[in-house]
């Protein structure tokens, strides 16, 4: 399934949520919640991504390695808007998720809906659970004492 190999990534996420204000850049991008599921011969995994464009999200797989990045842009780009109250964040998003060889990363498929990214990744063949049949020995051989 997926693999962390860092367990301070964790930490440095959860830190940088609860005290860093700053908007994520593309060298060093903001972490995006996550939730991670196997549903039968399926592994699923759903990202926030409330306010981004589709346009804006990029996903790539090199050696099991999946890379998702999203940008979200202000709303109001015109030089007349004031702003009044700036929770939501903005710039650059990004995780990486290391799948295991029991994931098929050739088959990852993506669907952006209300603001979650689901990304659907199959279960590798070789992976499934399967039945090994057992045969008797050849019961016609005799056996000399």
């Amino acid at each position: 399934m997926l693999m962390r190999t860092d367990p301070f990534r964790e930490l440095d996420r959860l830190t940088q949520q609860v005290f860093a204000n700053t908007p994520g850049t593309w060298s060093r991008p903001s972490a995006m919640p996550m939730d991670a599921w196997r549903s039968g011969d399926t592994f699923v995994v759903a990202f926030d991504l409330p306010g981004v464009d589709p346009d804006a999200i990029e996903l790539d797989v090199e050696r099991n390695v999946l890379t998702v990045k999203a940008e979200r842009r202000p709303v109001h780009e015109a030089d007349q808007v004031e702003m009044q109250v700036a929770e939501r964040p903005l710039g650059v998003f990004s995780r990486q998720l290391f799948l295991g060889d029991t994931l098929d990363a050739e088959r990852i498929a993506a669907r952006y809906e209300a603001g979650v990214l689901t990304l659907t990744i199959p279960i590798a063949e070789k992976a499934k659970p399967r039945k090994i049949t057992v045969t008797a020995a050849d019961s016609s051989r005799e056996i000399n004492a």
